[in-house]
């Protein structure tokens, strides 16, 4: 235990450890540490999935959870009757699903959850905060499941185990004392169930607040104001079958190889049906390029399966690549609609649909006077295309009779990210590309129910007619005014005005902007609480007290009062259906996130509320049955989740209504952003490697990119090395420059890639700290992640030299050639061959690929072995 003085010491970021009769102060970090841990680069790959696809797999479920558990999951996750998986939100095929219906990436979420290494009080008895806190995020998720409640007492050093009702008590304690209930935040994560975040946002509206950020708030808010304003829902509008019905998909700012890998099994659906699919992006992504489908079943011919793995040679996905600079997609846009016009006024009719837009929209001809306006030159120069590039994806687009546009962070984390997605739905209603078969707009979103949330009510501005129900159902008054989004709430910390601070999942430090704005915000708190499942770095920054609240995943068996639970999830196309975990707890003092909010209102509220909290915690039908009467499309609930497949929500834009305030799909205007770089600014992007998801590290590479064993590394073009004096392998500070000042980040090395000049690409959460907290999109307030202005410096070593640090197999700025498509001809880089495939192991020789040969081998025996089983039992 510290005295006050050591307490005030590690609440402003240091902790003193007594070392026998010797004390030191000890740094707390909110950052990552900044030491390397070993970089290789080799050539970026164009080809995703395959072989190193399997084996990566096999490697990370083996490793955390046996080969039995690894089995038993994997072919659990995403089945009818089986549990949701925990990674994106890429929705599940209506009809039949694969035995193995899970990806590369859906696999290590599900061998991390299902790890069977454990945290437990000892290694918090062991391990000090400040200790703990010079590990990695890595090896922080690595140490396994927390098993018990643990509790930082205010001045403490060490985490200690505390009962749940010792818990909740100290949580009830300080939300009853606070001044107001809006000096209160709670957060949800994209992980909790709709049944859990439907009482979360009960419990705190009971409470009496609506400062209810979520991870919403950090990315596809920009998605849902700039689609509600435009078609009237802040959803996507087309169904999965919808991608084999099309003939053209764009697909903007989105890694879907790394991101949402299910994702290319559509996109080869689609291309073997006849589609063509452009891909707009800064990097040349590996699963925008070519893909080799990893699952068996997908090969009608079983022996081509052996073979395409083998040989790693795949199906070409984009038929055009078009390297936008970073935030050029607006401008791209403008372009493409310039040339609609154009033409539509060379052949009067045929190309716009002059009908749909005549009797579905509204706007058009300020629209067409506004874009007029508009100069080819700052079209180029802001997109970083040729107009002849433009050009030729607007043919493609005006040849196309039904055409899917998809997009992700790298729209939505912009400072006019609402302006170019609803460019988006410009280009759309040009063509009339809304309201049927075949076409539509696809918001691609991230956390596995981070949409079904919202529609739970987790929303800081929730709308009047959701309150009405709640005030009836549950005889109560909602609060109405508007709370905090999530950078409303880290300004709200940061300046005392919130005390009390409970994350319903989550790593909220790590994926927020800001990082050392942040953790100052946090540190400011009363108390800090965390309903969690591994160990991460928010709870490492803590108010005066923290609670960690050990809860099931989504895999696990969810016993409660009247039996095993079920959960449901909405997919990122609005299907909701059922989830069942099937693992024993990681721990018998673990509880359900729903078992927990029930508690915990029950502690808090006590008789001020008339809700049976302990009969819906022990019952999770009961909660459905609410759901049903207080939000729409929610009929028959209880029933309608036990079907196989769950059920779709309703959504009018799907059918060609449009519930807007003009009862139509709106055009809109937006000023076309012009930005001139000065010189040796460099625009950044944060990025996650392939061995991420979200703010989870599952390893340090980065495979499609060739970059291994490293996340701190900023990717650069090769001219702006040359011009810096830089090389591959120099060690540099990077610093932001914004209105309010300037922000530091230490230690990167240097790796050259194929990115637009004048462009760069660092790994979240290492740059967080570059973001700053005032820059956030226009009108959604999402933190723009994905332009900072920065500098780059070379660091100075302990000896006043310039340090280097890595091995480069390949240097890209020796072998710079734009990797290139286009409908004209393409020229991309050499396919792999089978021995490039099995490089994930290392070195090339027999051993290896026998070992290789004999993975793969067992991987496709145990799906065989299951089907026939299947084939037996009449599944």
């Amino acid at each position: 235990m510290l005295n006050a003085e050591n307490a005030e010491l590690r609440n402003s970021h240091d902790a003193k450890v007594q070392n026998g009769n010797v004390q030191t102060v000890v740094k707390v970090n909110a950052e990552t540490p900044e030491g390397f841990t070993g970089l290789r680069v080799e050539k970026n790959h164009h080809t995703a999935a395959g072989l190193p696809a399997v084996i990566s797999t096999m490697q990370h479920g083996f490793s955390e959870m046996g080969v039995i558990r690894t089995l038993r999951t994997f072919t659990t996750m995403n089945q009818k009757g089986g549990f949701d998986c925990q990674s994106c939100a890429w929705p599940d095929p209506d009809g039949d699903r694969h035995i193995a219906e899970f990806c590369e990436n859906g696999a290590k979420a599900v061998a991390a959850e299902g790890t069977l290494k454990r945290v437990t009080p000892e290694f918090f008895k062991e391990h000090s905060v400040a200790e703990l806190s010079q590990k990695s995020d890595f090896w922080l998720d690595r140490q396994g499941r927390i098993t018990h409640p643990m509790f930082l007492k205010d001045g403490a050093t060490h985490y200690e185990p505390i009962s749940w009702e010792n818990a909740f008590d100290i949580i009830s304690s300080e939300l009853n004392k606070l001044e107001s209930p809006n000096d209160a935040l709670f957060y949800t994560s994209g992980r909790a169930s709709n049944e859990s975040a439907y009482l979360y946002q009960l419990f705190v509206r009971q409470f009496g607040t609506n400062n209810l950020p979520d991870c919403s708030n950090m990315c596809h808010e920009s998605s849902g104001t700039a689609l509600t304003e435009t078609i009237g829902i802040g959803k996507g509008t087309v169904k999965l079958e919808d991608f084999e019905k099309c003939d053209l998909i764009l697909i903007l700012g989105q890694n879907p190889g790394t991101n949402h890998p299910r994702m290319l099994t559509t996109l080869e659906h689609a291309k073997r049906k006849g589609a063509k699919i452009v891909a707009i992006n800064p990097l040349p992504e590996a699963g925008l390029m070519n893909v080799v489908n990893p699952n068996p079943q997908e090969y009608p011919n079983p022996l081509m399966f052996p073979v395409r793995m083998l040989s790693h040679k795949g199906i070409k996905l984009s038929d055009l690549f078009l390297q936008v600079k970073i935030n050029g997609d607006m401008a791209l846009l403008k372009g493409m609609m310039k040339v609609l016009l154009e033409e539509e006024a060379k052949r009067p009719t045929k190309v716009l649909d002059q009908d749909f837009i005549a009797k579905e929209t509204t706007g058009f001809a300020e629209f067409q006077n506004a874009l007029d306006e508009v100069l080819w030159s700052d079209i180029i120069e802001q997109s970083g295309l040729s107009e002849a590039q433009i050009r030729e994806v607007a043919r493609l687009y005006m040849n196309s009779e039904r055409v899917i546009t998809c997009w992700a962070m790298g729209l939505t984390q912009q400072k006019n990210a609402v302006g170019t997605i609803q460019e988006i739905v410009n280009l759309h209603l040009l063509r009339g590309q809304l309201g049927k078969e075949g076409a539509g707009l696809c918001p691609v979103r991230g956390h596995s129910n981070v949409r079904g949330d919202r529609t739970m009510g987790i929303w800081e501005r929730p709308r009047e007619e959701f309150l009405k129900k709640l005030d009836a159902e549950f005889n109560f008054t909602a609060p109405r005014e508007h709370g905090f989004d999530t950078v409303e709430a880290i300004k709200a910390m940061y300046v005392g005005k919130c005390k009390t601070f409970f994350a319903l999942g989550g790593n909220f430090l790590s994926a927020t902007p800001d990082t050392d704005y942040t953790a100052k915000a946090l540190r400011r708190t009363d108390l800090t609480v965390q309903a969690i499942t591994k160990l991460n770095r928010t709870a490492l920054i803590t108010g005066k007290q923290s609670l960690i609240l050990p809860v099931l995943g989504r895999s696990e068996i969810d016993m409660q009062r009247e039996g095993a639970q079920i959960v449901s999830c909405e997919n990122s196309m609005g299907v909701v259906q059922m989830s069942k975990g099937i693992l024993k707890p990681a721990s018998e003092h673990l509880r359900s996130e729903t078992w927990v909010v029930a508690q915990l209102a029950k502690a808090t509220l006590g008789a001020k509320s008339s809700v049976d909290w302990d009969a819906m915690a022990g019952n999770y039908d009961l909660i459905r049955d609410k759901i049903e009467r207080t939000i729409p499309g929610f009929d028959d609930f209880n029933h309608r989740v036990r079907e196989a497949g769950g059920f779709y929500l309703p959504n009018k834009p799907r059918e060609g209504q449009y519930p807007t305030a003009t009862k139509k799909a709106n055009f809109t205007i937006h000023e076309l952003p012009i930005h001139k770089q000065k010189n040796g600014e460099l625009v950044m992007m944060t990025i996650r490697t392939h061995d991420q998801f979200n703010t989870t590290i599952y390893g340090l590479n980065d495979r499609y990119r060739g970059i291994h064993g490293e996340r701190r590394v900023i990717m650069m073009n090769p001219s702006d090395i040359a011009e810096r004096g830089f090389k591959a392998g120099k060690v540099v500070d990077l610093t932001s420059h914004f209105e309010d000042g300037t922000r530091h980040a230490k230690h990167f090395i240097v790796v050259p890639f194929d990115i637009p000049k004048g462009n760069c690409a660092t790994y979240f959460p290492e740059t967080n700290v570059l973001v700053p907290i005032g820059h956030s999109a226009d009108r959604s307030n999402t933190p723009v992640s994905k332009f900072i202005i920065i500098t780059v410096a070379a660091h100075v070593g302990k000896n006043g030299k310039p340090e280097f640090a890595g091995k480069f197999d390949y240097d890209y700025s020796a072998n710079s050639q734009p990797y290139q498509i286009s409908t004209n001809g393409h020229a991309p880089a050499k396919k792999s061959n089978g021995v490039k495939a099995l490089s994930l192991l290392g070195k090339l020789d027999f051993q290896n690929i026998v070992k290789a040969t004999i993975i793969v081998a067992v991987a496709g025996s145990a799906v065989n072995a299951l089907l026939s089983s299947n084939e037996k039992s009449g599944k």
